[in-house]
């Protein structure tokens, strides 16, 4: 295979393998400083981090406020302590060595002012911010009150395009790289674009080479692209590394890291992802955020599949197509929909499916009455993690308002992503996991067909970046 090239980023030059930042206590600052110190770029989460008390114990993030505005406050303070934590952990860990960068959503809650908190607490010991998750046109603003280069991930020539005539052509000096995370490939959410199939996945080579195409043009010839989503053996990019078309590239590992001894991860989790078959990471539409999103087939997504399955399109008065009375609710409100949905309601009732919850969308989903309490309670106990969620039902009015109402169909995320990511490892370990949200690349079903893993062998992060480096 080609010799890997060391890249200069932020001053230094290092591997050009980079950790994906995976958020809520994934990517944390034990994990981005081994990857560091291995050479590398490690990344820390700056989504709602694990900060700890006196003993070294996490401190969960209970939120005490009475309203939703007060308890984002709560979450706010919460991901400023958290990310310095895991920033000097990081600064620690690594000795020096390689570089450590923070991610961020700029569709998290705060956005802004986490980031901004956790780079006037720890100057120096971040060496970029990386930013996705919507269209980051201030990032550049930030990046240049603290004189740190920023990576803003994008999945296509077209959005860099319009986030650099917009923004970034003013602080291009600080534009460290650009993160092309493939939307088909990548864990997490990801940027497909309504005229995109997400059945369909393309080749990321020409799209990365259109990406380049719009940097040259404004003279980013040598501005690394960090290609995520998908990458495995290097061996199989080969044709990328030195590639004119391409220009100066860098890997990006965002599932890989994950099953590593450094990981903090349950062991449960580890060990589903070592018994993942191909087909068990797939694409879905669930998310509060509105993105698509790739995560583990597991008993969680089949149950949102489900609930979702067992929808009927419903009126307050009749038409041609909603003729059949439908008795809803405790009060038994009359409404109507269809004959034929009326025997499907029947039949769902008598299996226990007998609460109807409203969606944005003139539809009823049926969930049981214990999933209904649920759902509600989760509603209502919202600290607005999102800028604007489709689940959550108090970001009803300007500027945090998509528009709609709350989404039963969807989940609250940040409930969801704190209990996986902080499962006790005891006999309820495999089932806490199985019923919580589960982001993983499309790839991740390698870890179960890679000889590296054979016999379960979890590796160090520094064996996992010296096995990486070997292309195979």
């Amino acid at each position: 295979m080609k010799s890997i090239d060391t890249l200069r980023f932020g001053g230094q030059d290092v591997l050009p393998l980079v950790e994906g930042g995976k958020g809520v206590a994934v990517s944390t600052g034990v994990s981005a400083g081994h990857w560091a110190a291995a050479g590398g770029i490690g990344t820390l989460s700056a989504v709602n981090a694990d900060s700890y008390d006196e003993q070294g114990n996490p401190i969960p993030q209970v939120y005490h406020a009475r309203t939703r505005r007060e308890r984002q406050h709560e979450l706010i303070r919460y991901g400023i302590e958290g990310g310095i934590a895991q920033a000097k952990i990081a600064h620690e860990i690594s000795g020096g060595k390689g570089r450590i960068h923070a991610n961020i959503l700029w569709e998290m809650g705060g956005a802004e002012d986490v980031i901004t908190g956790i780079l006037e607490a720890v100057p120096g010991l971040i060496h970029g911010v990386t930013c996705g998750a919507g269209m980051p046109y201030r990032l550049s603003d930030i990046a240049a009150k603290f004189n740190i280069p920023y990576y803003p991930i994008v999945s296509s020539g077209r959005a860099f395009n319009a986030l650099w005539r917009r923004s970034f052509s003013k602080t291009s000096e600080l534009l460290g790289g650009v993160v092309y995370e493939d939307p088909w490939r990548a864990g997490g959410h990801n940027g497909l674009s309504n005229t995109e199939d997400p059945l369909c996945p393309e080749d990321p080579l020409p799209r990365v080479i259109e990406l380049r195409k719009v940097m040259r043009r404004y003279g980013l010839d040598e501005t690394p692209i960090i290609m995520a989503g998908g990458v495995w053996h290097l061996e199989e990019w080969e044709h990328w590394i030195g590639n004119p078309e391409v220009g100066p590239v860098a890997f990006q590992f965002g599932t890989r890291p994950l099953l590593t001894q450094e990981s903090p991860i349950p062991e449960a989790w580890k060990r589903r992802l070592q018994n993942l078959k191909e087909g068990d990471v797939y694409l879905n539409r669930f998310s509060p955020t509105g993105f698509y999103s790739s995560a583990v087939n597991n008993s969680f997504m089949q149950d949102l599949r489900a609930r979702s399955e067992r929808q009927v399109s419903i009126r307050s008065s009749a038409d041609d197509a909603h003729d059949t009375v439908y008795a809803m609710g405790a009060r038994r409100r009359e409404m109507f929909v269809s004959a034929d949905d009326r025997a499907k309601i029947a039949a769902w009732e008598e299996a226990g499916f007998t609460k109807a919850l409203p969606t944005p969308d003139d539809t009823v989903v049926f969930v049981t009455p214990e999933d209904a309490r649920t759902i509600l309670a989760d509603q209502a106990a919202c600290m607005g993690c999102l800028s604007a969620c489709r689940f959550s039902n108090w970001l009803q009015r300007e500027p945090f308002t998509n528009g709609q109402k709350a989404d039963p169909r969807s989940f609250c995320i940040q409930k969801t992503l704190q209990t996986i990511a902080h499962t006790a490892n005891d006999e309820h370990a495999d089932e806490v996991v199985d019923n919580n949200l589960m982001f993983g690349g499309t790839s991740a079903w390698r870890f179960g067909s890679d000889p590296f893993y054979a016999n379960g062998f979890v590796p160090t992060v520094g064996q996992l970046v010296e096995r990486i480096l070997t292309g195979k």
